[in-house]
C-alpha cells in the first residue's frame, strides 16, 4: 500500500494505458488499490503472482510484473507495465527472466505465453530477448474502448526454457 502513490503516478499516463489492456486512463487510487488487491487474493489461491518491479532492493516501484496461472493446463500468461521514464533500461526484461525462472523452477509450470498489442514491438523485443517464441498474430482478438486490437503472441515451455 505504500506504493500506491507510485502507481498511480506512473500508471495515470496516456502513452502506459494505450499499450496496456488493463490499464484504465485515467489512473486513479482506487485503482491502484484493486490492483494490489487482486495481488494479494491471487498470492492466496495461487492464481496471480503479482511483483513490484524496482531497480534495486529499497527503490522506488517502477512497474509490475506477473503470471496469471491456469492451473488446468498448468501454463501462465506474463504481463507487465513500466512507467515511462523507465523505458529502454532493460528493467523488464530482467524481470522477465526473473519471473520466467520462478514460473518454471518454482511453480513448475509447462508453458508460459505473452502477448503485446502490435503497436508495441518493444514489449516483443523484451519477450524474444526473454528467448520466448513466436507463436503468432491475433487479429482483432480484444476491444479496447472503441476499437478492436490485434496481438503478437510469444511462448516458451518448459523443454525451451531448459
Amino acid at each position: 500500500m505504500s506504493d500506491i502513490a507510485d502507481i498511480v503516478s506512473l500508471a495515470n499516463n496516456r502513452k502506459v494505458a494505450d499499450m496496456t489492456l488493463s490499464i484504465p486512463h485515467p489512473y486513479q487510487p482506487k485503482d491502484a488499490i484493486a490492483w494490489i488487491n487482486t495481488a494479494t487474493e491471487g498470492l492466496k489461491d495461487e492464481s496471480h503472482f503479482i511483483f513490484a518491479i524496482c531497480p534495486l532492493p529499497g527503490n522506488n516501484f517502477i512497474g509490475g510484473i506477473g503470471l496469471e496461472i491456469n492451473k488446468r493446463f498448468n501454463r501462465a500468461e506474463l504481463g507487465f507495465w513500466i512507467g515511462e521514464p523507465y523505458w529502454n533500461n532493460g528493467y523488464t526484461t530482467e524481470a522477465s527472466a526473473a519471473v520466467l525462472q520462478f514460473g518454471f523452477n518454482e511453480l513448475t509450470l509447462n508453458k508460459i505465453y505473452a502477448t503485446h498489442f502490435i503497436g508495441n514491438p518493444a514489449s516483443g523485443r523484451v519477450m524474444q530477448k526473454n528467448g520466448m517464441v513466436k507463436e503468432g498474430e491475433l487479429v482483432d482478438h480484444l476491444k479496447k474502448g472503441d476499437r478492436y486490437v490485434s496481438l503478437i503472441q510469444y511462448r516458451v515451455t518448459r523443454v525451451e526454457f531448459s
